[in-house]
């Protein structure tokens, strides 16, 4: 995914990706913003692909992997139910269920936090510590643990991290796409994420199931699957291997036209 232009949080660990009202909404600015720029050479040779091909094929035939332990223990009820719900209107699709045992991800999702401050403190070097009296505490303390990591403990992370990452790419064996939920509690309130950086467990929690897949590089769709007793909404993540973002539309396209997630909105008091 080309990166020109974004000021990078952590750069083996950010994901550039649309959001939009729909999962062919997203296919169609994918093809726009992806594909080979010589100003950012990470970016894979050759064009964009066509994310749009075979939106409507559906998923008849598809292997959806679920794991019954990673993704409903230590998750709220309300959650739970939606990504249950949401693994039956795959299956009314045609999409065959396959129970699996993911990989492990507790140390990676351990991992997570110093090996996004080294590579933070690496994207602020310029500017960290001579202008340090104009950040915030939480990206300061992020920046002050990164530049506190030694090499050989980084050294462990990345070779922990390509260890989870072959993990995952065997995972994949046996199924096309993963069902896991968005987050493990629901809609998180205002007050609640104000306390994000004084609580290590609620970070934890709240990035439970997207920084695995930060720190495999593989690609998600997140769709909108339900909504909490007070009107908020609730999602759940389809996660592919490699290069797998046209199939990752497709699913979230056939998700939405049998469901109307993406057409309502949350109460707003």
């Amino acid at each position: 995914m080309n990166r020109y232009g974004v000021f990078e949080l952590a750069a083996s660990l950010d994901h550039i990706g649309p959001m939009a009202r729909s999962a062919a909404d997203c296919g169609a600015i994918l093809g726009i913003i992806a594909g080979e720029d010589p100003k950012d050479t990470t970016t894979l040779p050759g064009g964009p692909s066509d994310y749009l091909a075979g939106l409507n094929d559906g998923i008849r035939g598809l292997r959806v992997g679920y794991d019954p332990v990673w993704a409903e223990t230590a998750v709220d009820e309300q959650t739970v139910a939606v990504v249950k719900a949401a693994r039956e209107t795959l299956a009314s699709l045609g999409a065959t269920i396959v129970e699996i045992k993911a990989p492990d991800s507790t140390v990676v999702l351990a991992d997570w936090i110093p090996n996004c401050a080294i590579e933070t403190a690496v994207a602020h070097e310029q500017t960290y510590p001579s202008r340090k009296s104009e950040y915030g505490p939480a990206l300061s303390g992020l920046i002050e643990t990164g530049r506190a990591l030694n090499a050989l403990d980084y050294q462990k992370i990345l070779l922990r991290r390509a260890e989870f990452k072959g993990a995952v790419a065997h995972m994949f064996q046996p199924i096309d796409l993963l069902l896991i939920p968005a987050q493990s509690f629901a809609a998180p309130s205002l007050a609640d994420m104000a306390m994000l950086g004084q609580s290590n467990d609620m970070i934890s929690r709240l990035l439970r199931f997207t920084c695995p897949f930060d720190s495999s590089g593989n690609p998600t769709i997140t769709m909108p699957g339900g909504f909490t007793a007070l009107g908020l909404p609730i999602g759940f993540q389809l996660v592919g291997p490699h290069l797998s973002e046209a199939l990752l539309v497709r699913a979230g396209a056939a998700f939405q036209s049998a469901t109307d997630w993406s057409r309502r909105h949350p109460v707003l008091n």
